[in-house]
């Protein structure tokens, strides 16, 4: 169940839009080389998994006609798949050149697209995919907003000062803080709200914020903080 702003987002990578490229690299490309690091135990090289990483999102949006959403795969578990093609091809290509012979890349395996638990996506993952979707958030909150109002943010929720201590060091009052931190906090929920549904391919993905203990609706009871 791709959302407008999914198919949005995937017209914009088709049509080589630079920004849409950089910001799929910035959100997700670190998540994607600490996967690659931890599948090659060490036989691939800093290097190599940088250029990989690069791969596997370059193919990310080349693979995006063979999806179907009736399977069910979620947006991680895409990626993930992907991530692991690109892998097997440059693990396949070097024992190639030890036996001094070629080999044809491996057919890229769909059995991603069912929602099937027994596939093995782990839980370091999941954490990891929807951390780099609030960091994203964040980045494009610190980006669009007041600079003081954004440090206010920061050290009231980031850094865990109290906001007595913010006051002290804006030189402003308490009542003030709070007044400015909701505000940074209500365009924080849009803006997370936005990254999800764009990085979504499944209801489960567009209710993870809240299972992550944060509500996007201020005015629903029984959610945490932004």
């Amino acid at each position: 169940m791709m959302t407008n702003m999914t198919t949005g987002f995937i017209a914009r990578l088709r049509n080589n839009d630079e920004a849409a490229w950089f910001e799929l690299w910035e959100t997700f490309g670190p998540v994607i080389r600490i996967q690659l690091s931890r599948w090659g135990r060490g036989r691939i090289g800093v290097e190599t998994v940088r250029d990989l990483s690069q791969e596997t999102l370059a193919a990310l949006s080349n693979s995006i006609e063979r999806y179907d959403p009736a399977r069910g795969a979620r947006f991680s578990t895409w990626l993930l798949a992907i991530a692991k093609h690109v892998l097997g091809d440059e693990i396949d290509r070097r024992m190639a050149l030890k036996r001094g012979g070629g080999k044809a890349n491996a057919q890229f395996d769909e059995s991603w697209m069912k929602a099937d638990a027994s596939q093995g996506v782990d839980k370091q993952y999941e954490t990891s995919i929807f951390c780099a979707k609030v960091e994203a958030a964040i980045r494009m909150v610190e980006r669009e907003t007041d600079f003081t109002d954004f440090s206010i943010y920061r050290m009231r929720v980031l850094d865990g000062q109290s906001g007595k201590e913010v006051a002290v060091s804006i030189g402003v009052s308490e009542p003030t803080i709070s007044r400015r931190l909701a505000k940074i906090r209500g365009v924080l929920r849009n803006r997370l709200s936005e990254v999800i549904t764009t990085y979504s391919f499944t209801k489960e993905e567009l209710e993870e914020a809240q299972r992550n203990g944060l509500e996007l609706n201020p005015n629903s009871e029984g959610g945490g903080e932004t």
